[in-house]
């Protein structure tokens, strides 16, 4: 359970300094659950990269770059499988 909560950390912190609206620390609280939500969910990057454009669409009206949320789903999921590969 530690574990889990270490790695939602990571993705909270990746996704802090993502910022991908320039608007600081602590205005994607909801966009950050989702996207975590979604990387439980997901294990291939471009099906995440997309769900991650469509989360931030969805909530602020203009479509990200494929790339750079490909960038960040990469990102997410290196989190994902390195923590999953510790004992």
């Amino acid at each position: 359970m530690n574990n889990q909560f270490e790695k939602n950390l990571q993705y909270v912190d990746l996704l802090n300094e993502w910022d991908p609206f320039q608007l600081k620390d602590g205005s994607y609280d909801i966009e950050i659950a989702d996207v975590i939500q979604a990387v439980y969910e997901l294990d291939d990057p471009t099906r995440l990269a997309k769900r991650i454009q469509s989360i931030y669409e969805f909530s602020f009206g203009k479509m990200l770059p494929i790339e750079k949320c490909l960038k960040t789903a990469n990102d997410l999921l290196v989190i994902k499988e390195n923590s999953s590969c510790s004992l």
